[in-house]
């Protein structure tokens, strides 16, 4: 089975929209842009915190995002931000429908 796109699930415990709005700003290239080999990006309120949905390219261009800019910078401190890492999922994606 060969997989179309890598999904990532982060699930914030008692995160809020303005913890995420503080994070988004600080890790994604720009208002409205995606960074580099990610194709998809939807985030919400959800039971007892906040969640976070993507989907890149690849594993490869998920780590590499993850290694290269989320984790130094949530390691540095966001203010505002997210306190804690999330609990994560990944999921090697089967389909992707637009």
């Amino acid at each position: 089975m060969e997989a179309n796109g890598y999904g990532v699930v982060h699930f914030f415990p008692g995160g809020t929209q303005d913890q995420y709005e503080a994070s988004i700003a600080a890790v994604h290239p720009g208002e409205g842009l995606l960074p580099e080999g990610q194709t998809f990006h939807a985030a919400g309120a959800s039971e007892g915190g906040w969640t976070i949905m993507a989907v890149h390219e690849s594993k490869e261009s998920w780590e590499k995002f993850r290694d290269g800019i989320l984790l130094p910078r949530m390691q540095q401190g966001i203010d505002g931000g997210f306190a804690a890492q999330p609990e994560e999922t990944v999921i090697d994606l089967y389909k992707v429908m637009p």
